[in-house]
């Protein structure tokens, strides 16, 4: 079992940033794919970013965050971070941490947001 809880959200301007933080605790072994998904009211949910397991930094980006968005992870804390900067109205959505042990591909990750474990979410709010 793994638990996480999220934190960092909040209401920006566009072109500000944020940065999400996700705890994880439980099941915090090497073999843990951790990622964002996000989704918006009305709307399907949407792979955001994902990171590889630990010993790894491959990263996966949905097209429509990268150079925007950077996802990383402190291994020593347990901890999963999403900077997003240059955000934009379209951006507004529920922020959830997400975890997996499945081990597929990070680009199938980002692809499908299917993952085993998530936490609560956290909103993030972009006005024009």
């Amino acid at each position: 079992q793994v638990e996480l809880v999220e934190s960092g959200g909040g209401s920006v301007q566009a072109g500000g940033s944020l940065r999400l933080s996700c705890v994880a605790s439980g099941y915090t072994g090497r073999r843990l794919w951790m990622g964002w998904f996000r989704q918006a009211v009305g709307k399907e949910r949407e792979g955001v970013a994902t990171i590889g397991p630990d010993g790894t930094t491959i990263t996966s980006y949905a097209d429509s965050v990268k150079g925007r968005f950077t996802i990383s992870k402190d291994n020593a804390k347990n901890t999963l971070y999403l900077q997003m900067n240059s955000l934009k109205p379209e951006d507004t959505a529920m922020y959830y941490c997400a975890a997996d042990r499945r081990g597929y591909n990070v680009d199938w990750y980002v692809r499908s947001a299917d993952f085993d474990y998530r936490g609560q979410g956290t909103q993030v709010t972009v006005s024009s």
